[in-house]
């Protein structure tokens, strides 16, 4: 069967009506089976950004932990505009915008799908297997295939997979935008895309040469990497907690979620040749090459100390492009010839694995609504407290709390600065993955967070110390609190309170 070859009518994004209600309801139902949570983990290193754009008045202490990123990237530009343009609040802008980065991801699977296969229930198979495995880890990357919020690795997602897509129709000027799209919303996630598709475009002319070099290819692809400087004490403490930085800290499992999407995309490439799969068999054979070269990288990164820092560009990354093409022609092929026209078959496969996807996020926030719908009464206290916070506290106060609070038992990793929209402390969960991309930052960081150990132990003194050194004047603290301490706030998990 010639599946390869393809009408280009059928290739046509919203050719008909199936298409046309399909995506938007496979959009509404990823939402339901994986969630949404506008200030969940690294909604808290992206979104103050975006706050701050809105509200220049806002964070006058600690702004140098996110804005190291704010200023690589046009994302709080963009979502500040849009928010303007339309005069929309900022949570129903972005669940807005989170509808809108699932549909595109979506709408450019099916799109790479009608370039592996003729039949559109097979580019449904693989859309459909993207949508039921959105929030699947990528490896030992913590990465999802998209995020439960709008961040700017969720836009550089699907620009990505409308790069390769219209790099294998040779519409290379398209390709571009989407490139250029990719670099102004993120700073690194573009780089794989465009790094898949010119070694793509590479293979396709020099296919033969490259074949018989690429054992030398890949022994010399981690050479010539300049010599970092050695990292400070206070770096080497927030590298510890960024194991997945390092692939000799992976775990076995982790380290298996390289080798089988390689081992199957090599069986792609073997057996597309016989089955006519013309673009799977290009593809497939571009991702193994594409693989290796960066576990190479990844490895030469990982080995000497001194390339400790060089770290943080986290080559394996890379495996993000791949998991999502790889699911296109996993599920393309299962539809193909498994499911085929069988309703019950269908049922039988995507009913249990939604139902999977949706008890583990529910593990992840147990404390949180599963959808936090715009202007919806927060469910978790930590969240509330941290609503009372914004709408009742100074504009220029500065919080402290515990270091570690995102990681507490049913805080549900909410974001303080985001959601509160008020300065705090540095912590040791986001602001040290800051610190892990930008180094300069690393003594700043541990001279705070030194300065809030031991926060369980705390009493009125330590407090009245960080107002001193700091200018905290609010702190939050877990019940039942700390005596001495005014409390205007308080709920079943936690306390707001003055110091004094």
């Amino acid at each position: 069967m010639a599946l390869a070859a393809i009408n280009p009518l059928s290739n046509s994004p919203l050719s008909n009506w199936k298409t046309v209600l399909g995506l938007p309801l496979l959009t509404a139902g990823a939402v339901l089976v994986h969630g949404y949570h506008p200030y969940a983990e690294d909604a808290e290193i992206y979104l103050p950004g975006v706050e701050k754009i809105l509200h220049p008045d806002l964070f006058p202490v600690g702004g140098e932990f996110f804005l190291s990123h704010a200023r690589l990237t046009f994302f709080p530009n963009l979502i500040a505009l849009s928010l303007r343009a339309t005069h929309l609040s900022l949570e129903t802008g972005l669940f807005l915008w989170h509808l809108v980065s699932i549909f595109l991801l979506l709408l450019a699977c099916w799109e790479l799908g009608g370039l592996f296969f003729q039949d559109a229930r097979a580019r449904w198979g693989g859309v459909c297997l993207v949508a039921a495995l959105l929030t699947i880890p990528v490896a030992g990357t913590a990465l999802y295939i998209l995020d439960q919020y709008v961040n700017p690795r969720n836009l550089a997602a699907f620009a990505g997979i409308f790069m390769v897509a219209r790099t294998l129709e040779k519409k290379y000027a398209r390709a571009v935008l989407w490139l250029a799209f990719a670099a102004c919303v993120h700073p690194l996630m573009w780089v794989f895309p465009f790094s898949f598709c010119a070694l793509f475009l590479v293979m396709e002319r020099f296919g033969g040469l490259l074949r018989k070099s690429a054992p030398t290819t890949l022994c010399l692809c981690g050479l010539g990497i300049p010599l970092a400087p050695l990292p400070s004490s206070a770096y080497h403490e927030v590298a510890k907690h960024h194991s997945y930085f390092y692939i000799q800290s992976w775990q076995w499992y982790e380290w298996l979620g390289i080798a089988a999407p390689l081992l199957l995309l090599w069986w792609f490439g073997r057996i597309a040749h016989d089955w006519q799969w013309g673009n799977i068999e290009r593809v497939s054979r571009a991702f193994v090459a594409y693989g290796l070269i960066y576990v190479v990288m990844a490895l030469a990164f990982d080995l000497p100390a001194r390339l400790e820092t060089l770290a943080r560009l986290q080559p394996l990354r890379c495996l993000h492009l791949l998991y999502i093409v790889m699911f296109v022609m996993i599920g393309g092929l299962v539809a193909e010839y498994v499911l085929k026209n069988h309703a019950w078959r269908w049922l039988l496969l995507f009913i249990p694995l939604c139902i999977g996807m949706f008890l583990a996020q529910r593990s992840i926030f147990p404390a949180s609504a599963h959808v936090e719908l715009p202007g919806a009464t927060p469910r978790n206290p930590w969240a509330q407290s941290f609503v009372w916070i914004r709408n009742n506290t100074p504009v220029d106060a500065v919080f402290a709390l515990d270091p570690d609070y995102m990681n507490l038992a049913g805080e549900d990793e909410i974001g303080f600065r985001c959601l509160a929209q008020r300065s705090r402390l540095a912590d040791r969960v986001k602001d040290d993955g800051v610190v892990s991309m930008f180094p300069l930052l690393a003594q700043e960081w541990w001279d705070q967070v030194q300065a809030e150990t031991p926060w369980k132990s705390f009493t009125l003194e330590n407090f009245t110390q960080l107002k001193t050194r700091y200018g905290a004047s609010w702190v939050v603290v877990e019940q039942p609190g700390i005596a001495g301490l005014e409390c205007p706030y308080q709920n079943r998990a936690v306390q707001v309170c003055r110091i004094p």
